[in-house]
Formats: C-alpha cells, structure tokens, sequence
C-alpha cells in the first residue's frame, strides 16, 4: 500500500486500464459482427444527453466533495468545500485507475491533506462515507423492492433458471448485511480501536525497528478513534443521515449512465428498471472486478446485462457511450489535475497517507 499511488503505478494503471478497455471493446466488436452498423449509429447520436451525461460524470466531484463537506463540518472547522470537491472527484479518478478500486481512499486522503485536514480526520471522513454509500444502497433498494421495483425483471432469465431480479436481490444482500456492520461500528468504535491497538502492540513488541513508526501510527489511530466517536451523537448522526441522502447524486453517474446512453442512442426503456440494472452492475463491478475501473469485465458485463434493451449492432456505441458517463469523462478531468500537481512537485502520496501522526499544511 505504501506505494501505490506513486505517479508511475497510477501511469501503469491507466494503461492497463486501456488496454483492458479496448480488449473489451474488440470483443464486442466481433460479438456484435457489424462495424458497419456502429459507423453509421454515430451521426445519430442525441448529443443533448451525451451533455446530460457530462453533467452526470461531474458528479463524482461536487456529489462525492458536498458528502465529505457535510461530515467534515462536524469535527474539522472550516473545512475547504474547493478541497473536498477534488477531493472526491480525484478519489473516484484514482478508484478507476487501481485494481478493485484500492487508490480511491488514499487519494481522497492526500487530497484533503493538501487542503489542510489532518490524515487521521481525512481517515474517518473515508470511512464515514463508506457507511453513507453502503447505507444509501442498503436501505434505498429494499424500499424499491418492497413498493415493486423491477418485477418486471424476473422474466429475464440469465443462467441456472436465475433472473436479473434474484442477482439483484442476491447482490443487495451484501449490501444491506454490510450496512448493519458498519452501523456496528459506528455505534462500538471502541472495539476496532480496541483490536487495532492490540494488533500495534504485539507488532512493536517483535520489532524494534518498526516500534517508532508504530507510535505514530498508534497517536493517528487514537486521533481517528476520537473523530469517528464524534459521529455518535444526534448532532453526528445527522450528518451521517445527511451524508446518506447525498449517496444517491453522489453515484449518480454509475446509477444513470445506462439510462443516459439509452436515449443517446434513440433507445426509449422503462427508467426504473435500468436503474435496477444499473445497480446491478455497480454492485457486481464493485465486488467483482479485480481490473483497474473494471476494464476488460466492465464492458462485457454491460453489454451483457443491458441486451435486454440494446440491439447487437449499438452494443459497442451503446457501451462507449455508458463508459464515457461512468469513468472516461473523470479520468480525464482527474488526469489534467494531477499532472499538474506532478508539475508543481508531488511529495510521496504514500508519506502523507501513510503518516496517520503528521499535521497537514493548507495548500497554497
């Protein structure tokens, strides 16, 4: 981990990112068996909602930087709302570029570090948006199916007589078992900080040479112990609920991106139900795809879930169009920033995420 999110692995994910990407481009290509078709559906592309779709992949910065303002307020004073929007939007970019989405917390971290949040407060605000995300899915989907969401999904068979609607199901469960163990530890911070101690102790103890480190280590997750018990009260709890709400236009981009892509390629489907799937796909990419932002499985998995709707000769436009939504657009954006931050001198990312006992420096 102290490693990971040096400027020449994040250069290595984008390319395996891409190269993930065109494989699974080149694969539809041969499923759908008519380049032609896809030549002649671009000129008529809906540009309008392929604008819709930018404003959509925006919110990976100000949904994602307004959630982390939110729970920032209730124990950073002053928290920087510029900060915290590059924050979240240059998480998710570093999310996309690293395998099962391992770069996200600690960009986000060094991001807020940059803008003057200690590392051990930026630490429980990832956390607490963590339980946000997992809260949103968890309770907002067994709403939805409880007022009849997506029956109309049941009659889309997949394999082993299993439906889009038992996936979905079956993937909200994780979801909502997930969510009650975090509510957990929301409420029982002392015991993870309990654990974490003891676990630093016997490390110290067989190890002088780490003892030191260990130290620092141990005053940044007492810090963090301190901020997360902050949360555990009405005033903490609300700024959780809050945090929760603003889940749902935070992921909007992964959430609408289908439905998007649809009607940019002239596509009319019911809306719900492509939010469902949606969902879906969310749900299995976020637990299932090992690659940088998916690459290579994405793509596939796209074009297999939403066959229901997309004819064999828009699958590619279709796709390319859903990616642009979903990570494309904030690749690019995050990329443009973090050259520059290259440019400017870029301290070691692992240092400053790392050292959970330093004190940050306003950015300039």
């Amino acid at each position: 981990m102290a490693r990971l999110l040096t400027p020449k692995l994040l250069r290595r994910g984008f390319e395996v990112f891409a190269l993930g990407s065109l494989l699974g481009f080149g694969a539809l290509l041969y499923y759908s068996s008519d380049f032609d078709a896809f030549l002649d559906a671009i000129p008529q592309i809906r540009w309008l909602w392929v604008l819709a779709g930018l404003g959509l992949a925006s919110m990976d910065w100000l949904g994602g930087g307004l959630r982390l303002w939110v729970l920032a307020k209730h124990i950073f004073p002053n928290p920087s709302f510029k900060g915290l929007v590059l924050a979240g939007g240059m998480g998710a970019w570093a999310a996309y570029l690293t395998p099962l989405q391992s770069g996200n917390a600690p960009m986000t971290i060094y991001t807020m570090k940059r803008y003057g949040i200690p590392v051990p407060i930026a630490l429980t605000l990832v956390l607490m948006s963590f339980v946000a995300t997992v809260a949103f899915f968890g309770i907002a989907g067994p709403i939805a199916i409880f007022f009849g969401a997506g029956k109309s999904l049941g009659q889309h068979g997949v394999v082993l007589g299993i439906s889009l609607y038992d996936l979905f199901l079956a993937s909200l469960g994780i979801f909502v078992l997930l969510f009650g163990a975090l509510i957990v530890l929301v409420i029982w911070p002392r015991a993870l900080h309990h654990v974490l101690r003891k676990i630093i102790g016997f490390v110290g103890r067989r190890s002088s040479r780490v003892a030191g480190r260990l130290t620092q280590l141990e005053q940044g997750i007492d810090q963090a112990h301190d901020a997360m018990a902050k949360f555990n009260t009405p005033r903490g709890w609300l700024a959780l609920l809050w945090a929760t709400i603003i889940s749902g236009p935070s992921h909007a981009n992964k959430l609408l991106a289908g439905y998007v892509a649809l009607r940019a390629i002239g596509i009319e489907a019911d809306f719900v139900d492509v939010l469902l799937l949606q969902t879906l796909i969310t749900f299995l990419l976020y637990f299932f795809a090992p690659t940088p932002g998916g690459s290579g499985i994405a793509e596939l998995l796209s074009a297999a879930v939403m066959s229901i709707y997309v004819p064999r000769p828009l699958t590619v436009l279709y796709t390319l169009l859903w990616r642009l939504v979903i990570s494309y657009f904030t690749i690019v954006a995050g990329s443009v920033i973090f050259s520059a931050w290259v440019r400017m001198g870029l301290k070691g990312v692992e240092q400053d995420t790392l050292s959970l006992g330093s004190e940050a420096k306003p950015a300039s």
